[in-house]
């Protein structure tokens, strides 16, 4: 059964800790109560012993449209103060995503724009369905997709990046998968389907190996070449400690 806060559900099925933002008839729009309820649920798929890997998605068509029009009302009457508080709870979500031990999938399907395509863009990986769409129209309301940009200058390259935060388009999945913002494009009638059987892979590996990897990806993002191998030395003494590893060198050499 699924739980958690009405606009946010929660439920665990086998090792997939599924979060699903439920304002269908919002398009999933982003207010303050679903941002707290996604930080609800990352934390405790983040201390689910069963979860091997979480699948974010929105109910109904869309993943999600951005900002709600309440939540851009707010904004256009707030203090600086006020604004810089809303700000920074975004900020928290989208560095709560990569904080998560295990892998964090957004499956898209209809519109991710604004600030729903950096929330899927945000995630470890993107399995997007062949009608998704992509897209920061910020730019046309005079806004900026700030926080995003530290996102999408990671996953595409300057030209791509900035064509993308300028212009207010959207691009389809294809696009996306070809811009390197999205991992597999799926089928619409199988989506589901396919994003449960992509997301049970990770049944089929080393927990432990995995949440290490994913800690010591992230922590090279701003070092140097040198220390950034003298972190993987560290991991990689770390790993070799593990249960896992010894039993599966043990495995390993058995069949040798």
């Amino acid at each position: 059964m699924a739980e958690g806060n009405s606009t946010v559900l929660y439920h665990v099925e086998g090792c997939v800790a599924r979060i699903t933002l439920n304002r269908p008839e919002k398009r999933n729009a982003l207010n303050d109560e679903l941002i707290a309820g996604l930080k609800e649920a990352l934390r405790r798929a983040d201390h689910d012993e069963d979860a091997r890997v979480v699948v974010l998605a929105g109910a109904g068509s869309d993943f999600s449209s951005g900002a709600d029009l309440a939540a851009l009302r707010k904004i256009s009457t707030a203090t600086v103060a006020e604004n810089l508080d809303d700000a920074r709870s975004l900020m928290e979500l989208f560095l709560l995503v990569r904080a998560v031990r295990v892998p964090v999938i957004s499956a898209v399907q209809g519109r991710a724009l604004a600030g729903g395509c950096g929330l899927a863009l945000a995630c470890d990986m993107v399995l997007a369905a062949r009608s998704a769409r992509f897209g920061f129209p910020e730019v046309k309301i005079g806004f900026v997709p700030a926080m995003v940009m530290a996102i999408l200058r990671r996953d595409t390259s300057e030209k791509r990046a900035f064509e993308l935060l300028t212009l207010g388009g959207d691009i389809n999945a294809e696009e996306a998968q070809a811009y390197g913002l999205v991992n597999r494009v799926l089928d619409d009638e199988a989506f589901e389907d396919e994003v449960d059987v992509f997301a049970r892979q990770f049944e089929k590996v080393s927990g432990s190996a995995v949440r290490l990897s994913k800690q010591l990806f992230y922590e090279g993002d701003a070092m140097t070449f040198k220390d950034a191998l003298e972190c993987g030395v560290d991991t990689n003494v770390l790993t070799r400690m593990t249960d896992d590893c010894r039993q599966g060198i043990e495995r390993f050499l058995k069949k040798s």
